[in-house]
C-alpha cells in the first residue's frame, strides 16, 4: 500500500495548503500567483466555466507534500481537467509526482467512474514537466489550450 494519499482541502486543512510552493524558477509553470494554492483555491469558489472545481492536498505519511485542483464538468467523459499540479519544493524529487498521480488516477476512476480521460496543459519552457508526464504515460494532443501544450491520458 502506498503512502500517498489525497484529501480534498477543507476548512482542516486550507491553511496547511498555503504554506505549500516551488523553487521561484517553477512558479510560472504552477501559476501566476504565489502561493500558487492561493489561486487554486479561489477557482474551487468561482468555478470558472461553470466546471467543478476541487482541491486537493496531497499526502506523504499524513503530511501534505502537494496540491492540485481537479476540473470537470460533472458526468463527462472527457472533461477532466488537472491543474496546478505540483510537489512542494522540500519534498521534490523523491518520486512523490508519480506516486501522487497514480493516486489521483485512482480516485478518479473510484469517484468519477464515467471519466475516461483526462487532461493536462503544460507551460511550454517546463522541458522537465513535459518529459515527466510524457514518461508516465500522456499523449501529446497536438493543440493548444490557454496558450500551453495540451496532453491526455486515458483512465
Amino acid at each position: 500500500m502506498s503512502d500517498i494519499s489525497i484529501k480534498l482541502i477543507s476548512s482542516d486543512n486550507w491553511r496547511e495548503a498555503l504554506e505549500l510552493s516551488v523553487h521561484d524558477e517553477q512558479q510560472k509553470f504552477v501559476a501566476s500567483i504565489n502561493p500558487p494554492v492561493a489561486i487554486a483555491l479561489a477557482k474551487a469558489y468561482i468555478r470558472p466555466g461553470g466546471k467543478m472545481v476541487e482541491p486537493y492536498g496531497i499526502y506523504n505519511q499524513n503530511k501534505m507534500v502537494g496540491f492540485f485542483n481537479l476540473h470537470y464538468t460533472p458526468d463527462s467523459k472527457d472533461d477532466y481537467w488537472l491543474f496546478h499540479f505540483f510537489i512542494d519544493k522540500r519534498f521534490q524529487r523523491n518520486g512523490l509526482g508519480s506516486k501522487a498521480l497514480n493516486e489521483l488516477i485512482r480516485n478518479i476512476r473510484y469517484n468519477h467512474p464515467a471519466c475516461n480521460r483526462l487532461y493536462i496543459t503544460v507551460h511550454p519552457e517546463n522541458e522537465a514537466g513535459r518529459l515527466f508526464y510524457l514518461k508516465f504515460g500522456f499523449s501529446e494532443e497536438n493543440k493548444m489550450t490557454f496558450d500551453e501544450p495540451t496532453f491526455s491520458i486515458m483512465i
